[in-house]
């Protein structure tokens, strides 16, 4: 796997540990990735696999241009994570969040009208490589982006990509809690 750029992982619990994973595993060098993560215990893991890690995004070296930011937090905790990320909306940027119930619209509100944003939901298969996930892509997503982002989101399994958001919801409901 290769992307133009470097990947910013905010999050790197459940779910953002195992697409970490499977990136790895499909090839990304470890050294294309910078992780916001506050347990300083898998902060001190990434680092030895070599790894970029802050343990706050206050911390997110000044001088990094991440093709992808990937939002990987709850959605209890968006509000912060997308605080600190916003400076990295514009052009070579896009956005790739898998928290439940946030918008593409919430994501407009924060980041701007202009940002590309994907929202996803993978379940939790994901966690061993078996999942499905289902996107939508805002607008402003090009061809190139959505690719990288059916690449990133493939590592843990299957996707789906739906045209209107509104199908987003219900689409996760019944492939999130089937295999729970």
């Amino acid at each position: 796997m290769r992307l133009d750029g470097e990947l910013l992982l905010i999050g790197c619990g459940k779910m953002g540990g195992a697409m970490l994973e499977g990136w790895l595993a499909q090839g990304l060098p470890s050294g294309e990735v910078v992780i916001v993560e506050p347990n300083l215990e898998i902060g001190a893991a990434l680092a030895r696999r070599g790894m970029r890690h802050v343990a706050e995004a206050e911390r997110i070296p000044t001088d990094l241009r991440p093709a992808v930011v990937l939002l990987a937090v709850k959605p209890q905790m968006m509000e912060a994570a997308a605080g600190s990320v916003a400076r990295f909306a514009g052009p070579g940027t896009f956005f790739l969040s898998i928290a439940a119930g946030k918008t593409l619209g919430y994501f407009a509100r924060h980041f701007g009208a202009e940002a590309a944003v994907v929202r996803a939901m993978p379940n939790t298969p994901a966690a061993v490589g078996r999942g499905i996930s289902v996107a939508v892509a805002n607008d402003e997503v090009t061809p190139a982006q959505r690719a990288v982002a059916d690449s990133l989101l493939s590592a843990v399994g299957e996707v789906a990509w739906v045209e209107e958001e509104e199908l987003l919801d219900p689409v996760t409901a019944l492939s999130g809690g089937g295999p729970a």
